[in-house]
């Protein structure tokens, strides 16, 4: 039997140890000889790639306004990384810029994954943003330095359509989400909203010569110790702007993530050899 955790035995403990964590993780980015991305200004012409996301859930299962408060907690976030430059040799840190949150206001309870089981927490859903950051960065030469699949999927995909094993959680002082510009040219983060939809915009000084395909493959569901995961392939496509010509083909890893809801009855769920 493992042993639990002194913030299990006193969750009362748990704001001062996310506060401990989150001063040593920015006390490390201090010292670690990387040069952060903190600098804003006008939008740059050139886009690069662009993503939406459903912003509410109607099928998360739980009281509808944590969803509503999510949609709050994700427009003070958003600014303070809206329309960051990411210049050659600098890194994007999501909790880097997302400690100055507090003087764009403060955040609400929204839902988070704790212990395996999904609570409001102030400033929950916050990942919504880092999730879109992530399949957005997918579409653009940066280079992923930082990412963190989430272990468990409590609720079904809003979207239909949106891909599998393209998350990315943020822990603040444990996970993070950070890219890294590799290039010459200078990159961008735009991030809106409407009533509806969050938008993310990678814009660059430079017009790219490519274009980029993320897709899943291999999809499928296993049952492990009498519990259901997903897997999935994710793959990155690299396509010659001009021409549409597939110039590169990459698996970049494959995703397994628990599944806590339930699976409609004509599913096939595989047994792990």
């Amino acid at each position: 039997m493992s042993r639990k955790r002194l913030t299990q035995i006193m969750p009362f403990l748990m704001p001062i140890r996310q506060w401990q964590r989150s001063l040593f993780y920015q006390i490390e980015m201090y010292f670690d000889k990387n040069k952060y991305s903190k600098l804003k200004g006008e939008l740059l012409q050139f886009e690069v790639s662009n993503s939406k996301t459903l912003m509410i859930n109607e099928k998360s299962g739980h009281d509808i306004i944590y969803q509503k408060n999510k949609v709050h907690n994700l427009k003070v976030i958003s600014q303070t990384m809206n329309n960051i430059y990411i210049y050659p040799h600098e890194t994007f840190s999501f909790c880097y810029l997302s400690k100055n949150s507090k003087k764009y206001g403060k955040f609400k309870e929204g839902l988070v994954l704790a212990n395996g089981k999904i609570v409001p927490r102030v400033g929950g859903g916050i990942c919504h943003l880092s999730n879109l950051l992530y399949y957005t960065f997918l579409h653009s030469p940066l280079t992923i330095v930082e990412r963190h699949g989430h272990k468990v999927k409590s609720f079904p995909n809003p979207d239909k359509d949106s891909l599998d094993g393209v998350d990315a959680t943020i822990s603040n002082g444990w996970l993070d989400l950070k890219v890294r510009n590799d290039t010459d040219e200078i990159y961008q983060i735009s991030i809106s909203f409407d009533e509806d939809y969050m938008y993310a915009n990678i814009l660059s000084n430079k017009e790219s010569k490519s274009y980029w395909n993320i897709k899943n493959d291999n999809f499928k569901y296993f049952k492990r110790e009498n519990k259901v995961y997903e897997k999935v392939s994710v793959i990155k496509e690299t396509f010659d702007k001009q021409t549409n010509n597939l110039l590169k083909t990459e698996k970049l890893y494959d995703e397994v993530v628990e599944v806590k809801y339930e699976l409609s009855k004509d599913i096939k769920i595989e047994e792990e050899l």
